[in-house]
């Protein structure tokens, strides 16, 4: 492998890494980013590790203040309403398009990725403590996978980056509605199958509004 492939592996993965642990609450809303830290536990250069942070300040998950340095940005009531509208936005638009352009294949994989996310739903219901982060990567492949036969992978793009924010609410706050929630995913699958998709834009409404009133009621994010 070159130097110039090997700076951008390490480089590509320090950024995988870095975003993920903000995403699943490894790293916390507020918390100071020092490149000294970073560089020890990320193995890359503190050049690398500037170019990624600025990256990801451009996607809403890191806040770069001039010569101060950088934190991951802060969460709060008003920010996770803001994200979920347009989640909404997103996922209603693509949802009646995928179900459209779905074929047989395309059934298949939601149908797998309801599986896997059915399986630690009643794990958690039954009381696991452990697996929130598996579960919460399942319900995301679950949802991306409804609309991934929309026809645009920009609108696909654009998704991936909310759903990530919204979901690193998700993940500070610890929700899980449980049987609720798993109902709404099954109805979901129900309509993805039948090619329902107005059932599945209100069903989908009803699940997003029902995951910020849950969280704002918690009191988690104030």
């Amino acid at each position: 492998m070159s130097i110039e492939l090997l700076a951008t592996s390490i480089a590509d993965r320090a950024y995988e890494r870095i975003r993920a642990d903000i995403v699943f609450g490894r790293l916390a809303p507020r918390a100071r980013l020092r490149l000294d830290q970073l560089t020890n536990a990320y193995g890359a250069s503190v050049s690398t590790l500037r170019e990624i942070l600025s990256r990801l300040s451009s996607e809403g998950l890191v806040i770069a203040e001039g010569q101060r340095g950088f934190w991951v940005a802060p969460v709060s009531p008003a920010g996770f309403e803001d994200v979920a509208a347009m989640r909404l936005l997103l996922e209603t638009y693509a949802l009646p398009l995928s179900f459209t352009a779905g074929d047989l294949e395309w059934e298949s994989r939601v149908v797998a990725a309801h599986h896997k996310l059915t399986f630690m739903e009643r794990r958690m219901l039954a009381g696991a403590q452990e697996g929130m982060e598996l579960w919460k990567r399942y319900d995301r492949e679950f949802h991306q996978t409804l609309i991934e036969a929309c026809g645009s992978q920009t609108l696909l793009d654009l998704y991936t980056g909310v759903f990530d924010q919204y979901l690193r609410y998700q993940m500070v706050a610890v929700v899980f509605r449980g049987e609720i929630a798993a109902a709404e995913h099954r109805t979901l699958l129900d309509c993805a199958l039948t090619r329902n998709a107005e059932l599945a834009c209100a069903v989908l409404t009803q699940h997003v509004n029902g995951c910020v009133a849950y969280t704002l009621e918690s009191g988690a994010l104030t």
